[in-house]
């Protein structure tokens, strides 16, 4: 038997993709219009080679020494229950179960690729240009798998019908089952003299470019589903979908919650006391911040309409910025003079504890803000 691991020049553990591009190497040295008509004996041991190692059925076959296309073992060999009830379904379902060749061309397998937006895009949405690595059909067969100019020929055992029929012995008699041809693989053809560029295979691997639109409101997580943006089947089969997950960079000043955004601003305790109005920096550039007189340590000031737009809807999310009162750790001598004044007025001097009523504390304010309230 003729070993085609040493024909293509390949280990017996190679995998399909060192075997095509072995293939296409010795393919495109010892083809006749480039080697001459004396080649054409080594290009068709090169091509027989790639048949067998490129099917996995084949190769199999070959491996444990059985010859590609001949089935396996002899009459009644390797026939159980299954192959009784397959075949009498068969028979049910008319025709003996002869459903006729495969199509070679196949739908292309979904592609996943990942993008990174940061807050201003995932809050107003954004269009990129993303590079894909796909399969696209090959330009050289178009599809055809076939060299230009030849075509697939019919399959010599099967007779182009796509499976094969063999009588095998069983405890309840002879019975007749149907299986597709080992030889063409159920496709009813051979290509005896494939595509140089794809290798048979009707496409090839390239890089292109995406245009990915990202809408308002996209989380962390959310997947964008491009169809027909995939890659090509086999034998210039339909495209399938490409899914772009969004993932969302961290803002240095916002926090997301939702389509909410959360930030936090400090605040003197005079300006707390008397009232102030700050400049704040926002997605939609600085905005005014009305502090009202008294404002309290933790107090959360609503800027609506300043978040993240709703996702699949008008509108957009609010701004809650957290204000945080600082107290000075250094006095000089005027001012702390001026503070034991103000205490004096107040009749704050020594002022008493007061205990805060049960759940009003500052650890279980702080417990409900972790807790979602």
């Amino acid at each position: 038997m003729t070993d085609y691991y040493a024909t293509l020049g390949v280990s017996r553990d190679a995998s399909t993709e060192e075997i095509k591009r072995a293939y296409r190497k010795l393919a495109r040295q010892h083809h006749p219009d480039v080697a001459g008509p004396g080649s054409e004996d080594k290009f068709k041991d090169i091509t027989a080679a790639h048949e067998v190692l490129s099917n996995p059925e084949k190769r199999q076959m070959y491996d444990m020494g059985g010859q590609p296309g001949m089935g396996g073992g002899g009459a009644g060999a390797g026939f159980g229950f299954s192959d009784i009830f397959e075949t009498f379904f068969q028979a049910a379902a008319g025709g003996g179960g002869s459903r006729g060749p495969a199509s070679r061309s196949r739908r292309g397998q979904d592609a996943l690729l990942r993008i990174s937006i940061d807050l201003n895009e995932a809050a107003f949405g954004v269009s990129k240009d993303v590079e894909v690595e796909t399969a696209v059909m090959c330009t050289t067969c178009r599809g055809t798998c076939c060299r230009p100019g030849t075509s697939p020929t019919t399959c010599e055992m099967c007779h182009g019908r796509g499976s094969v029929q063999r009588m095998a012995r069983s405890f309840l008699g002879q019975v007749m089952t149907t299986s597709a041809c080992a030889n063409c693989s159920g496709f009813g053809t051979t290509i005896n003299d494939p595509c140089t560029e794809c290798a048979g295979e009707g496409r090839v691997r390239t890089r292109r470019t995406v245009r990915v639109n990202v809408p308002a409101g996209v989380d962390d997580g959310t997947r964008i589903k491009l169809t027909g943006q995939g890659e090509v089947g086999p034998a210039g089969g339909p495209p399938a979908d490409l899914y772009v997950e969004v993932r969302e960079k961290r803002h240095p000043l916002f926090t997301r919650r939702g389509d909410d955004l959360h930030c936090t601003t400090d605040l003197p305790m005079t300006a707390a006391a008397l009232g102030t109005v700050l400049e704040l920096e926002t997605l939609d550039g600085t905005r005014e911040l009305d502090i009202r007189p008294g404002t309290q340590p933790d107090e959360i000031v609503t800027l609506r309409g300043l978040g993240v737009g709703h996702l699949n809807g008008g509108g957009r999310g609010d701004l809650h910025v957290h204000v945080q009162v600082t107290v000075p750790t250094k006095l000089d001598e005027d001012q702390e003079r001026l503070l034991r004044e103000l205490a004096g007025l107040r009749s704050e001097e020594r002022p008493e504890a007061r205990l805060a009523p049960a759940g009003n504390g500052v650890f279980s304010r702080l417990r409900e803000k972790l807790q979602g309230r």
